[in-house]
Protein backbone atom coordinates (compact mmCIF):
# COMPACT_ATOMS: atom_id res chain seq x y z
CA UNK A 1 0.00 0.00 0.00
CA UNK A 2 1.44 3.49 -1.11
CA UNK A 3 2.08 5.79 1.59
CA UNK A 4 0.67 9.22 1.08
CA UNK A 5 3.62 11.88 1.64
CA UNK A 6 3.40 14.65 4.15
CA UNK A 7 2.16 17.43 1.36
CA UNK A 8 -0.57 15.36 0.28
CA UNK A 9 -1.48 14.89 3.85
CA UNK A 10 -1.11 18.70 4.42
CA UNK A 11 -3.05 19.34 1.11
CA UNK A 12 -5.86 17.35 2.10
CA UNK A 13 -6.03 18.26 5.69
CA UNK A 14 -6.25 22.13 4.14
CA UNK A 15 -9.09 21.03 1.91
CA UNK A 16 -10.94 19.24 4.30
CA UNK A 17 -10.66 22.34 7.24
CA UNK A 18 -11.86 25.37 4.11
CA UNK A 19 -14.70 22.56 2.65
CA UNK A 20 -16.15 22.15 6.39
CA UNK A 21 -15.68 25.76 7.32
CA UNK A 22 -17.42 27.37 4.05
CA UNK A 23 -20.06 24.37 4.62
CA UNK A 24 -20.65 25.90 8.09
CA UNK A 25 -20.50 29.59 7.16
CA UNK A 26 -23.18 28.82 4.52
CA UNK A 27 -25.23 27.03 7.14
CA UNK A 28 -24.99 29.67 9.50
CA UNK A 29 -25.66 32.42 7.12
CA UNK A 30 -28.47 30.43 5.66
CA UNK A 31 -30.07 30.20 9.43
CA UNK A 32 -29.41 34.08 10.14
CA UNK A 33 -30.96 35.16 6.62
CA UNK A 34 -34.44 36.73 7.09
CA UNK A 35 -36.38 38.01 3.71
CA UNK A 36 -39.02 40.74 4.58
CA UNK A 37 -40.82 41.11 1.05
CA UNK A 38 -44.39 43.09 0.38
CA UNK A 39 -46.03 46.42 1.40
CA UNK A 40 -44.26 49.67 -0.19
CA UNK A 41 -46.17 51.28 2.81
CA UNK A 42 -44.08 49.34 5.25
CA UNK A 43 -40.52 49.16 3.33
CA UNK A 44 -39.22 52.45 5.22
CA UNK A 45 -39.81 50.98 8.74
CA UNK A 46 -38.34 47.36 8.10
CA UNK A 47 -35.22 48.74 6.66
CA UNK A 48 -34.73 50.82 9.22
CA UNK A 49 -35.61 48.66 11.97
CA UNK A 50 -33.43 45.86 9.86
CA UNK A 51 -30.31 48.23 9.81
CA UNK A 52 -30.71 48.51 13.41
CA UNK A 53 -31.20 45.17 14.61
CA UNK A 54 -27.92 44.50 12.52
CA UNK A 55 -25.99 46.48 15.01
CA UNK A 56 -26.90 44.51 17.77
CA UNK A 57 -27.31 41.32 15.99
CA UNK A 58 -23.74 41.34 13.44
CA UNK A 59 -24.51 37.56 12.25
CA UNK A 60 -27.75 38.35 10.88
CA UNK A 61 -28.70 39.20 7.73
CA UNK A 62 -32.18 40.93 7.38
CA UNK A 63 -32.92 41.43 3.49
CA UNK A 64 -36.33 43.87 2.83
CA UNK A 65 -38.35 43.98 -0.69
CA UNK A 66 -41.12 45.74 -1.87
CA UNK A 67 -43.69 43.99 -4.11
CA UNK A 68 -46.78 45.85 -2.66
CA UNK A 69 -48.79 43.43 -0.49
CA UNK A 70 -50.38 40.91 -2.35
CA UNK A 71 -46.60 39.83 -3.49
CA UNK A 72 -45.53 39.54 0.17
CA UNK A 73 -48.28 37.46 1.39
CA UNK A 74 -48.28 34.79 -1.58
CA UNK A 75 -44.43 34.76 -1.04
CA UNK A 76 -44.71 33.78 2.59
CA UNK A 77 -47.51 31.52 1.69
CA UNK A 78 -44.96 29.77 -0.72
CA UNK A 79 -42.50 29.51 1.78
CA UNK A 80 -40.41 31.54 -0.44
CA UNK A 81 -39.78 34.50 2.41
CA UNK A 82 -39.65 34.66 6.04
CA UNK A 83 -42.10 37.46 6.34
CA UNK A 84 -44.36 39.02 3.92
CA UNK A 85 -45.65 42.20 4.97
CA UNK A 86 -48.86 43.92 4.18
CA UNK A 87 -51.78 46.55 4.73
CA UNK A 88 -54.36 44.41 4.69
CA UNK A 89 -55.70 41.40 6.78
CA UNK A 90 -54.29 38.05 4.83
CA UNK A 91 -57.95 37.50 5.04
CA UNK A 92 -59.42 39.48 2.10
CA UNK A 93 -56.04 38.62 -0.27
CA UNK A 94 -57.67 36.33 -2.94
CA UNK A 95 -55.46 32.96 -3.21
CA UNK A 96 -54.39 33.26 0.81
CA UNK A 97 -55.22 30.61 2.95
CA UNK A 98 -55.27 32.62 6.15
CA UNK A 99 -55.50 30.05 8.52
CA UNK A 100 -51.75 28.67 7.24
CA UNK A 101 -50.48 32.23 8.01
CA UNK A 102 -49.70 34.24 11.91
CA UNK A 103 -50.18 37.86 11.72
CA UNK A 104 -48.00 40.00 13.83
CA UNK A 105 -49.63 43.61 13.57
CA UNK A 106 -46.97 46.17 13.83
CA UNK A 107 -47.39 49.87 13.39
CA UNK A 108 -50.43 51.69 11.58
CA UNK A 109 -50.13 53.75 9.12
CA UNK A 110 -52.33 56.50 7.70
CA UNK A 111 -53.03 57.14 4.04
CA UNK A 112 -53.33 60.37 2.99
CA UNK A 113 -54.56 62.18 -0.60
CA UNK A 114 -52.17 64.40 -1.98
CA UNK A 115 -52.27 66.70 -5.08
CA UNK A 116 -50.22 68.67 -6.95
CA UNK A 117 -49.87 72.45 -4.95
CA UNK A 118 -51.32 73.98 -8.46
CA UNK A 119 -54.68 72.82 -7.93
CA UNK A 120 -55.81 75.34 -5.40
CA UNK A 121 -57.47 72.51 -3.33
CA UNK A 122 -56.64 71.85 0.44
CA UNK A 123 -59.79 69.88 1.63
CA UNK A 124 -62.50 67.76 0.01
CA UNK A 125 -65.26 65.33 1.05
CA UNK A 126 -65.26 62.38 1.74
CA UNK A 127 -67.95 62.46 -1.41
CA UNK A 128 -66.13 64.92 -3.92
CA UNK A 129 -62.95 62.53 -2.88
CA UNK A 130 -65.05 59.60 -4.41
CA UNK A 131 -66.37 61.02 -7.15
CA UNK A 132 -62.63 61.88 -8.50
CA UNK A 133 -61.48 58.51 -8.25
CA UNK A 134 -64.77 57.15 -10.26
CA UNK A 135 -64.86 60.04 -12.58
CA UNK A 136 -67.45 62.08 -12.08
CA UNK A 137 -65.56 64.87 -11.34
CA UNK A 138 -62.73 65.80 -13.94
CA UNK A 139 -61.98 69.35 -13.14
CA UNK A 140 -60.53 71.05 -10.34
CA UNK A 141 -62.85 74.07 -10.43
CA UNK A 142 -66.14 71.64 -9.71
CA UNK A 143 -64.31 71.04 -5.96
CA UNK A 144 -63.30 75.14 -5.61
CA UNK A 145 -60.39 74.83 -7.06
CA UNK A 146 -58.50 76.17 -10.18
CA UNK A 147 -59.97 75.49 -13.63
CA UNK A 148 -57.96 72.88 -14.46
CA UNK A 149 -58.13 69.19 -15.53
CA UNK A 150 -57.70 66.46 -12.85
CA UNK A 151 -55.15 64.01 -13.34
CA UNK A 152 -55.72 60.39 -11.14
CA UNK A 153 -52.76 58.21 -10.19
CA UNK A 154 -53.70 55.24 -9.23
CA UNK A 155 -51.60 52.53 -7.03
CA UNK A 156 -51.16 49.56 -9.18
CA UNK A 157 -53.37 46.04 -8.37
CA UNK A 158 -52.10 44.37 -5.48
CA UNK A 159 -51.45 47.27 -3.61
CA UNK A 160 -52.88 47.16 0.00
CA UNK A 161 -52.75 50.87 0.02
CA UNK A 162 -54.87 50.48 -3.01
CA UNK A 163 -57.45 48.10 -1.49
CA UNK A 164 -58.05 50.25 1.71
CA UNK A 165 -58.41 53.17 -0.02
CA UNK A 166 -60.64 51.80 -2.41
CA UNK A 167 -62.67 49.85 0.23
CA UNK A 168 -63.27 53.06 2.65
CA UNK A 169 -63.77 55.75 -0.10
CA UNK A 170 -65.35 54.02 -2.95
CA UNK A 171 -67.13 50.98 -1.31
CA UNK A 172 -68.60 49.21 -3.88
CA UNK A 173 -67.78 51.82 -6.67
CA UNK A 174 -66.04 51.06 -9.79
CA UNK A 175 -62.81 53.32 -10.16
CA UNK A 176 -62.41 54.89 -13.08
CA UNK A 177 -59.27 53.64 -15.63
CA UNK A 178 -56.06 55.65 -14.35
CA UNK A 179 -52.43 55.50 -14.58
CA UNK A 180 -51.29 52.91 -12.49
CA UNK A 181 -47.56 53.36 -10.11
CA UNK A 182 -46.43 50.51 -7.79
CA UNK A 183 -44.49 52.46 -5.39
CA UNK A 184 -45.66 55.22 -2.78
CA UNK A 185 -42.05 57.16 -3.93
CA UNK A 186 -43.31 57.17 -7.15
CA UNK A 187 -46.37 58.84 -6.68
CA UNK A 188 -45.31 61.03 -4.68
CA UNK A 189 -42.60 62.20 -7.51
CA UNK A 190 -45.14 62.51 -10.22
CA UNK A 191 -47.62 64.30 -8.06
CA UNK A 192 -44.86 66.96 -6.67
CA UNK A 193 -44.22 67.60 -10.55
CA UNK A 194 -47.17 67.15 -12.67
CA UNK A 195 -49.62 69.85 -12.41
CA UNK A 196 -53.28 68.59 -11.79
CA UNK A 197 -52.61 65.24 -10.14
CA UNK A 198 -54.39 64.07 -7.17
CA UNK A 199 -53.52 60.29 -5.69
CA UNK A 200 -52.59 58.92 -2.55
CA UNK A 201 -49.71 57.72 -0.13
CA UNK A 202 -48.03 56.57 3.24
CA UNK A 203 -47.84 58.85 5.52
CA UNK A 204 -44.36 58.26 5.92
CA UNK A 205 -43.70 59.19 2.52
CA UNK A 206 -45.64 62.28 2.71
CA UNK A 207 -42.89 64.57 4.46
CA UNK A 208 -42.69 66.34 1.11
CA UNK A 209 -43.23 70.15 1.09
CA UNK A 210 -43.38 70.07 -2.84
CA UNK A 211 -47.34 68.41 -2.22
CA UNK A 212 -50.21 69.29 -0.87
CA UNK A 213 -52.02 67.02 1.68
CA UNK A 214 -55.30 67.23 1.35
CA UNK A 215 -57.76 66.93 4.46
CA UNK A 216 -60.88 65.37 4.37
CA UNK A 217 -64.37 67.04 5.52
CA UNK A 218 -62.26 69.45 7.67
CA UNK A 219 -60.29 66.63 9.44
CA UNK A 220 -56.55 66.76 8.59
CA UNK A 221 -54.69 63.43 8.63
CA UNK A 222 -52.75 63.83 12.01
CA UNK A 223 -51.69 60.84 14.28
CA UNK A 224 -54.09 62.12 16.79
CA UNK A 225 -57.14 62.06 14.42
CA UNK A 226 -55.96 58.30 13.49
CA UNK A 227 -55.12 56.97 16.55
CA UNK A 228 -59.39 58.13 17.57
CA UNK A 229 -60.70 56.70 14.13
CA UNK A 230 -61.75 60.39 13.17
CA UNK A 231 -59.30 60.16 9.88
CA UNK A 232 -60.88 56.73 8.61
CA UNK A 233 -58.19 56.43 6.44
CA UNK A 234 -55.48 54.15 7.97
CA UNK A 235 -54.27 50.68 8.14
CA UNK A 236 -52.24 48.28 10.23
CA UNK A 237 -48.78 46.96 8.69
CA UNK A 238 -49.14 43.49 9.30
CA UNK A 239 -45.87 40.86 9.32
CA UNK A 240 -46.83 36.96 8.40
CA UNK A 241 -44.86 34.30 8.84
CA UNK A 242 -45.85 30.30 7.97
CA UNK A 243 -45.57 27.81 10.23
CA UNK A 244 -43.22 28.34 13.35
CA UNK A 245 -40.76 31.00 12.60
CA UNK A 246 -36.81 30.54 13.01
CA UNK A 247 -34.60 31.87 15.74
CA UNK A 248 -33.50 35.11 13.60
CA UNK A 249 -37.12 36.03 12.22
CA UNK A 250 -38.61 35.46 15.53
CA UNK A 251 -35.74 37.74 17.35
CA UNK A 252 -36.55 40.40 14.59
CA UNK A 253 -40.53 40.06 15.30
CA UNK A 254 -39.46 40.34 18.67
CA UNK A 255 -37.34 43.46 17.90
CA UNK A 256 -40.11 45.10 15.89
CA UNK A 257 -42.51 44.47 19.02
CA UNK A 258 -39.96 46.15 21.20
CA UNK A 259 -40.31 49.51 23.07
CA UNK A 260 -37.97 50.42 21.19
CA UNK A 261 -39.27 50.30 17.83
CA UNK A 262 -42.94 50.88 18.89
CA UNK A 263 -41.67 54.15 21.12
CA UNK A 264 -38.73 55.85 19.07
CA UNK A 265 -38.25 54.54 15.49
CA UNK A 266 -42.37 53.93 14.46
CA UNK A 267 -43.29 57.56 15.46
CA UNK A 268 -40.11 59.29 14.25
CA UNK A 269 -40.60 57.59 10.88
CA UNK A 270 -43.97 58.76 10.44
CA UNK A 271 -45.96 55.59 11.39
CA UNK A 272 -47.87 55.21 14.65
CA UNK A 273 -47.45 52.27 17.33
CA UNK A 274 -49.42 50.20 17.58
CA UNK A 275 -50.08 50.47 21.80
CA UNK A 276 -51.15 54.67 20.76
CA UNK A 277 -54.28 53.10 18.57
CA UNK A 278 -57.52 53.99 21.10
CA UNK A 279 -59.61 51.70 18.38
CA UNK A 280 -58.95 48.52 16.46
CA UNK A 281 -60.35 47.48 13.46
CA UNK A 282 -61.02 43.76 11.98
CA UNK A 283 -60.73 42.11 8.86
CA UNK A 284 -64.27 43.34 7.69
CA UNK A 285 -63.11 47.64 8.24
CA UNK A 286 -65.54 47.23 11.74
CA UNK A 287 -63.91 49.50 14.31
CA UNK A 288 -64.04 48.32 17.78
CA UNK A 289 -63.36 51.13 20.70
CA UNK A 290 -60.45 49.90 22.82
Amino acid sequence: MRRLNSKKISFLFIAFFLITTFTTACSNSSANKVTVMGSSAMQVLAEQAGNDFHKDHPDSNIIVQGGGSGTGLSQVQAGAVEIGTSDVFAENQKGIDASKLKDYKIAVVGIIPIVNKGTGVKDLSTKQLADIFTGKITNWKQVGGKNLPITVINRSKGSGTRSTFEGLILGKQKPMKAQEQDSNGTVRKIVSSTPGTISYISAPYAKDSNIQKLSLNGIKPNEQNITTNKWQLWSYEHAYVKGKPNKMTKEFLNYLLSKKVQNNLIPQLGYISINAMKVTRDSNNQVINN
